[in-house]
């Protein structure tokens, strides 16, 4: 008889319990399946996200309700306790799958407070950040309610959005009256201009301020509506308005000749320099004279505002002067008024000259500003055009890599600025 060896029994593997991952995957497998065999769409009304929707918020609001009377549901310790669920009442919500209505629970005592859909609230997160992104790129709030209708299947009426979008207005003046830093390299002053029905509809500048910081970073300081007829008193205004909120020192300021301006920062801030913005002078020069001489006038500019001195560019100017004060004296005229705030920059290296000869450093938020308001057409009055204004800047640059590429742009001119204005950019001046 043969003698058979029998070696240790192995120990019995233990179940492992599925993970929560497949677990999650085996639940949509299983929704969709049951989508599939009764026909349910997966979006719009009676769809599969909205049943889902539904039962998630419906459990949440169960569970806030139990945690409010102390009992789960059906539980006899509930019984004469001095509170209890009384039912529940239907509510519709606007979500982003669309309306769903749900069962809202009640108590007897009627303190019960659900907090995932709170009394009164009609719409879930989400679809006010829709309705002002869409503010935001221009679009009025009857196409902004049609937009909902379209492709949400959601009834949202022109004075809801309306109340959507007043709810900015509070982030607003808190933005507008944030602290700011203590000094700046450069502010950019630029207007936008919008149309205000006052009585009839007619242009009224919206005035952007733009910082440059210390560490490169583009800011803006804050947005102003003018009448168009601004002088040294409203320009006082603004400026006093952003020294209280911390800003003491400015290195330079560029604008477009606004007038009143170089005496009200010379009030606030004396040692800032004012530097007009070389390309609006120039496109405002080509307004004196006829379009087959823009050519000949930009050429014959163009030695001015590239001379290596002021000296130089006051030879070329004569120059220019001598060629064409006959036929286009307004032209020379121009060039004479805003000769104190054109040739600042002219004392400057190359690495500062080209970031200041203009406002074009502006130009990008300009355009967004402009999109958005083009759009809108008019406005009914100054509050909504500054409301417009305030949503299309606070939706630039999403993704953060256009504040990336200002931040390098700005790294060399702000070397040559720490150069330039010894003393003034340093880190206690943060």
């Amino acid at each position: 008889m043969t003698d058979t060896v029998v070696g240790p029994v192995p120990a019995e593997q233990p179940v492992q319990a599925p993970s929560s991952t497949a677990t999650d995957e085996q639940l949509i497998a299983m929704l969709v399946d049951r989508a599939r065999n009764e026909k349910l769409q997966l979006t719009g009304e009676g769809g599969l996200l909205q049943m889902l929707t539904k039962r998630v918020v419906e459990s949440a609001l169960e569970g806030e309700i139990t945690d409010h009377v102390g009992y789960e549901k059906h539980d006899p310790v509930g019984k004469n306790n001095g509170n209890s669920r009384n039912g529940t009442r239907a509510k519709t919500v606007l979500t982003d799958v669309g309306p769903v209505e749900v069962r809202v629970p009640r108590d007897t005592a009627g303190g019960f407070e659900p907090q995932i859909v709170k009394k009164r609230q009609r719409r879930l997160t989400g679809v006010d950040e829709m309705v002002l992104s869409l503010s935001a790129k221009g679009l009025t709030h009857g196409e902004i309610s049609a937009h909902l209708a379209e492709v949400y299947g959601a009834e949202v009426s022109k004075q809801t959005i309306s109340t959507i979008t007043d709810k900015v207005m509070d982030g607003m003046a808190e933005w507008q009256n944030r602290p700011l830093d203590r000094v700046y390299p450069v502010l950019f002053v630029d207007a936008i201009n919008v149309k205000i029905r006052d009585g009839q509809v007619a242009n009224r500048p919206i005035y952007v301020v733009m910082a440059v910081t210390v560490d490169g970073t583009r800011d803006i300081l804050g947005i102003w509506a003018g009448d168009g007829g601004e002088g040294a008193k409203y320009w006082l205004h603004v400026f006093t308005e952003l020294k209280n909120r911390g800003c003491e020192d400015v290195l330079m300021l560029v604008c477009d000749g606004l007038k009143g301006l170089p005496e009200a920062v010379e009030t606030v801030w004396p040692r800032t320099i004012v530097q007009t913005c070389v390309v609006h002078l120039l496109r405002n020069s080509f307004r004196y004279a006829a379009r087959q001489d823009w050519d000949k006038i930009a050429k014959a500019l163009k030695p001015v505002y590239t001379a290596p001195s002021e000296d130089a560019a006051t030879e070329r100017f004569l120059e220019f002067q001598e060629a064409w004060s006959k036929k286009y004296p307004a032209i020379v005229k121009l060039w004479s008024d805003a000769w104190a705030e054109f040739v600042p920059f002219l004392s400057f290296d190359v690495e500062i000259r080209k970031v200041i000869c203009s406002t074009n450093a502006i130009e990008s938020v300009n355009a967004r500003i402009r999109k958005a308001v083009r759009a809108r057409g008019h406005f009914p009055n100054e509050a909504a055009a500054l409301k417009c204004v305030y949503m299309a800047l606070m939706s630039l640059d999403p993704t953060g890599k256009g504040r990336k590429r200002w931040t390098m742009r700005w790294k060399a001119p702000l070397n040559a600025f720490q150069i330039a204005f010894e003393g003034r950019l340093t880190p206690s001046n943060n």
